[in-house]
C-alpha cells in the first residue's frame, strides 16, 4: 500500500535552515507529482511546494526564495530544503500524492521556528 514518512522536523531559530524528507513507497514513484503541505495551529492546512514527475516546481508566495522542493528518484524520496525559517513558519509539514483519485498524506513532522 501506498506510504509516505516524513522525516528532519525539529526547534531551529529564526533565519536557520531545515531539510526535510519523505520516503516514499507503495507506488511507481517516478510517475507521480508530489507536494509538501503545512498546517499551523488553528489555521487551515496550505500548500507550501510542489514538484511533478519531471521536476517542474511551483510554491507558495511566503516560501518562494527561501524553500526548495527536490526529488530523488532513486532513493524514492522528496525533499524540502528550508532556509531563513521565521515564526510563521511553524506547522506540522505533511507530504502528499494524489494517486488514482485518492488523496494519501503522511504522519506529518513538526517544524518550530524560536524567535
Amino acid at each position: 500500500q501506498v506510504q509516505l514518512v516524513e522525516s528532519g522536523g525539529g526547534l531551529v531559530q529564526a533565519g536557520g535552515s531545515l531539510k526535510l524528507s519523505c520516503a516514499a513507497s507503495g507506488m511507481t514513484f517516478r510517475s507521480n507529482a508530489f507536494g509538501w503541505y503545512r498546517q499551523a495551529p488553528g489555521k487551515q492546512r496550505e500548500l507550501v511546494a510542489r514538484i511533478s514527475s519531471g521536476g517542474n516546481t511551483n510554491y507558495a508566495d511566503p516560501v518562494r526564495g527561501r524553500f526548495t522542493i527536490s526529488r530523488d528518484n532513486a532513493k524514492n524520496t522528496v525533499y524540502l530544503q528550508m532556509n531563513s525559517l521565521k515564526p510563521e513558519d511553524t506547522a506540522v509539514y505533511y507530504c502528499h500524492l494524489l494517486l488514482g483519485g485518492r488523496h494519501y498524506w503522511g504522519q506529518g513532522t513538526q517544524v518550530t521556528v524560536s524567535s
